[in-house]
């Protein structure tokens, strides 16, 4: 799990360090593709707008999908993003295609600005370090289906906000469900 943290806070794309990730654990077909959710609020509150530089009659979109490699589902993203600074083959392929944001928004040269990290998952138990010993306890290791959460800011080059993420990753980062 810290492995695949440091990589994606040492990376701009999400989309990017999945693959990636994807090819590591040898997943098929080693392409991640984003299968729209269910949004239930998907309102740019005051926070969001704040982050984005938009304006109240600014228009934000807001795209909740999984990121998916084959049915191994890797992360749950939420992404409100400003189609004005997109291109117009750029929105369609969000609003028709699979294709993750990250990879749509890649010709924008666009650098992730990390808002904060929040590890959800955490197997050692506090104070091991001070343990002459670790303990360990019988039987599995029971493993929360969320167990790392980002959140950022995609920025243009000079700096200009083109999307607030809020990225989830499941249980399956750590060892996919085929495996288990």
């Amino acid at each position: 799990m810290q492995t695949l943290n440091a990589d994606l806070l040492s990376h701009d794309s999400a989309t990017e360090t999945l693959t990636r990730w994807c090819a590591r654990l040898r997943l098929s077909p080693g392409k991640v593709t984003a299968q729209p959710l269910a949004a239930p609020d998907s309102t740019a509150d005051p926070t969001v707008r704040a982050l984005l530089a938009a304006g109240p009659e600014t228009a934000i979109r807001h795209r909740r999908v999984a990121l998916a490699c084959g049915s191994h589902v890797l992360s749950e993203a939420d992404n409100w993003y400003r189609p004005d600074r997109l291109t117009p083959e750029m929105n369609r392929q969000l609003d028709e295609t699979d294709t993750p944001f990250g990879a749509v928004a890649r010709p924008l040269n666009f650098h992730r600005r990390t808002l904060s990290v929040r590890l959800l998952f955490q197997p050692l138990l506090d104070g091991w370090e001070h343990e002459a010993r670790p303990r360990s306890a019988p039987g599995r290791l029971a493993v929360p289906r969320a167990v790392l959460e980002h959140r950022a800011i995609l920025e243009t080059p000079d700096g200009t906000p083109l999307s607030l993420v809020v990225e989830t990753y499941t249980a399956e980062v750590l060892e996919p469900r085929s495996r288990r």
